[in-house]
């Protein structure tokens, strides 16, 4: 079976296109390589800044000849029917087969198709590949139609077999298929011929390109950790800026350069990011101190001063990029140490949070409201925690998070330590955002806990008001994210809150609710006002108001816009009961996704959710993990089997009986000894139950859960609940009641699976 080699040679490909281009060469030629009836054993795809390539090993010499039956028309069927078929088919009158069945006979098409050699398969997938790659922004270039990332040089296509390389016949655009390549584009571009994958990688790393990301990766990760270590340093892990420095190097130089003296005293975030985001650099850390000393810049060459040059330019560079940092940093800090931090805050009055939401200023005075009412219950001080609130997004108005946002929050917690706040509050400005993604820290002190559940529920309560909710795939708010981020920092620091009032009051808080408020106050006080003139009989009017009998046909539109004001805010108020249980659904939607990648199944977590005290995530989460540690033990198994088949038995026999049979279950009436036993098991199981429940000592409720499994058992096998004897079987029923009374306190078993 020979091996397929694909290269497609262009201009530099951007780096963040790189992964996904790999991808979509590998799904698009495999996929139509099998379509067409070709197989093969392996696939892998490359890049590098210039070049796409795709490694296909053991593909079938030819597809298989297929063999397709039709059936058509009846041999006596209108000519225009036959002739259809005829057309459909590419067959004459003569080639088809007439055949008798149970409807007399019927003509057949026998269509042979025959296999088509690899090579003629692989040109038409590839050709149609290249046409259609789906490159997020492509370019057409000179007269040509063809369109690709950068300007497309050469395409190299070569089958491999044991009598040697053939090239692939295509041409595409004026572009003909090969068999050569070229190196790096300065120390080796002079164009080479390949035979196999093999020989391709070789003489690629001979011509100074190593083909594989991966390994490009890890060369700068080895160069870059070895040569900051012989320097007393560490680099800062950045998987993301190591992807894309891989991306835009063929043969990776590591060098290291120091940051300037001048610069050393801006915090290390600052370092960071600005190297990051403007020069590609890494940070270098000294582990004594935690300062940002060097940075490791990574070059494309290998030159004869072994990269001075570059690194004299880099720094140059860097210098210049690092002194609009400093200005940046001394700027707001002036600003801070000026008018404090609720003075640099003061411009977000005119900065829009959203359209019907109000400015930042607003969302801010609502996220201080809720923050005082959640510092109490994280064990945090109310007013330190309105004052966290209130500056927590000051630094969206510092030219440092202008220029670089995501160090929004960072810079927050170094400028409120500039202004001399709290400590708390220092970290409540920097922490207030996270949790930001699953993997992400959660806060776990008081205030920035505060802050932090304030913002995300404003967030949430803010859009759903204005129905803003996540439909489908589409969460354009990341509401999504604000409720994991709720869900985590409660659970994370084992919070007790009723959800269900902090909706509530988040809702009461949006601007929607005010901006009907405050026009029925005035319109009261306008009336109120008239109404006061008019009882007046010597009352004329004023300027103001017009005359007197002016001022008498106002008085009734008034009171109509003002009634009509008050009906909407009755609608707004009924809202208002419905909404919290649909947005603390939507918050338990997101819990069952959380504790899914945790292990609880959903109907345990349905189970849990159906019994009160649901918008008390921690209760909930200490209920549902419970009842999946009893469920995954044998007692557990099979006391979820006895209790479905009392409660089937029971809800049967009263829809037949159209009672309810929930009291009255006595055991003078009982005819067995099982059925002795289970009344003095569910006693002594009543008995433990309550005081667990109501210490929410779930281990030791599932305990007493535990003990009821043998006597129901032995109840089961031993009797029969319908018996003849009337009273017996009405005892029996009420005693099946108290099973399933008694289980039922634990969580609604009736919505476990199994």
């Amino acid at each position: 079976m020979p091996d397929l080699l694909i290269e497609l040679f262009s201009e530099e490909i951007p780096a963040r296109m790189q992964a996904r281009a790999r991808e979509d060469l590998k799904k698009l030629v495999t996929d139509g390589l099998v379509e067409a009836g070709l197989t093969y054993a392996h696939a892998a795809a490359f890049s590098t800044p210039r070049r796409l390539t795709l490694a296909l090993e053991g593909l079938s010499a030819q597809s298989p000849t297929l063999k397709e039956e039709r059936k058509g028309p009846k041999a006596d069927a209108p000519a225009a029917a036959i002739e259809g078929f005829l057309r459909s088919t590419g067959l004459t009158r003569d080639q088809l087969e007439q055949r008798d069945d149970k409807k007399g006979a019927t003509l057949f098409a026998v269509i042979t198709r025959p296999g088509r050699a690899a090579p003629e398969i692989v040109a038409e997938v590839l050709d149609r590949t290249i046409r259609a790659f789906p490159w997020p922004k492509s370019m057409r270039w000179g007269a040509g139609t063809l369109r690709w990332v950068r300007p497309l040089h050469s395409i190299l296509c070569v089958m491999t077999d044991d009598h040697g390389a053939t090239v692939v016949p295509l041409t595409l655009d004026g572009i003909a298929a090969g068999n050569t390549t070229r190196g790096h584009r300065f120390m080796a571009p002079a164009a080479f011929p390949v035979s196999s994958f093999d020989d391709y990688v070789a003489k690629l790393k001979a011509a100074k390109v190593i083909l594989d990301p991966a390994e490009r990766e890890a060369a700068i990760w080895h160069d870059a950790t070895t040569m900051a270590f012989a320097q007393g340093g560490e680099v800062v892990d950045d998987k993301g800026l190591l992807a894309e420095v891989a991306g835009l190097v063929e043969w990776p130089v590591v060098l290291m350069g120091a940051i300037g003296e001048a610069f050393l005293g801006l915090p290390p975030e600052v370092l960071q990011t600005s190297m990051k985001e403007h020069q590609k650099f890494f940070s270098v850390r000294n582990p004594r101190t935690g300062r940002i000393e060097k940075f490791i810049t990574v070059a494309n060459r290998e030159t004869a001063d072994h990269g001075a040059t570059i690194l004299a330019g880099n720094q140059k560079v860097l210098s210049a990029r690092l002194s609009d940092a400093r200005f940046f940093w001394e700027n707001d800090l002036r600003t801070v140490k000026s008018v404090g931090m609720e003075g640099m805050a003061a411009g977000l009055a005119n900065v829009t949070f959203h359209n019907k939401l109000g400015s930042q200023a607003d969302r801010i005075a609502r996220i201080e409201a809720l923050a005082r009412e959640i510092a109490p219950l994280v064990g945090a001080a109310p007013d330190l925690a309105a004052e966290a609130a209130r500056v927590a997004k000051a630094d969206l108005q510092s030219a440092m998070v202008g220029e670089f946002p995501e160090l929004q929050g960072t810079m927050g917690g170094y400028y409120a330590r500039a202004a001399g706040l709290p400590e708390a509050v220092a970290n409540a400005c920097k922490a207030h955002y996270q949790p930001l993604g699953p993997s992400d820290d959660v806060p776990t002190k008081p205030v920035s806990v505060a802050v932090a559940l304030a913002d995300k529920i404003d967030t949430l309560t803010g859009f759903w008001a204005i129905d803003e909710k996540p439909t489908g795939s589409k969460d354009p708010f990341a509401l999504r994210r604000a409720a994991l981020g709720v869900i985590r920092l409660v659970l994370g620091n084992g919070d007790r809150i009723s959800l269900t009032d902090l909706i509530v009051r988040g809702l009461g808080l949006q601007l929607w609710r005010n901006s009907i408020m405050g026009p029925i106050y005035t319109l009261e006080s306008e009336i109120e006002r008239l109404e006061c003139d008019l009882s007046d009989p010597n009352w004329v009017g004023t300027f103001l108001t017009g005359t007197r009998q002016q001022a008498e046909q106002l008085l009734p539109k008034l009171r109509e816009e003002l009634r009509s004001l008050q009906r909407q805010m009755d609608d707004l108020d009924a809202w208002l009961v419905v909404a919290p249980t649909d947005l603390l659904a939507f918050l338990h939607d997101r819990l069952k996704v959380h504790l899914r990648d945790q292990g609880i199944r959903h109907d345990v977590i349905d189970a849990c959710l159906a019994m009160p005290g649901n918008d008390d995530l921690t209760l909930l989460v200490k209920r549902a993990e419970a009842l999946a540690a009893f469920l995954n033990t044998e007692d557990g198994t099979n006391l979820l089997q006895g209790f479905k088949r009392a409660n089937n038995i029971l809800t049967q026999a009263e829809a037949k009986d159209g009672v309810e049979y929930s009291f009255g279950a006595d055991p003078k009436f009982a005819a067995d000894a099982s059925e002795t036993a289970l009344f003095a098991v569910l006693d002594a199981a009543e008995a433990t139950l309550a005081p667990a429940m109501a210490s929410e000592d779930f281990p030791a409720a599932m305990a007493a859960m535990a003990a009821l499994r043998a006597p129901i058992d032995a109840f089961f096998t031993a009797v029969q609940v319908n018996s003849d004897n009337p009273v017996i079987r009405r005892n029996r029923l009420n005693l099946l009641s108290r099973i399933r009374t008694i289980c039922l306190k634990v969580a609604d078993l009736t919505r476990l699976e199994g």
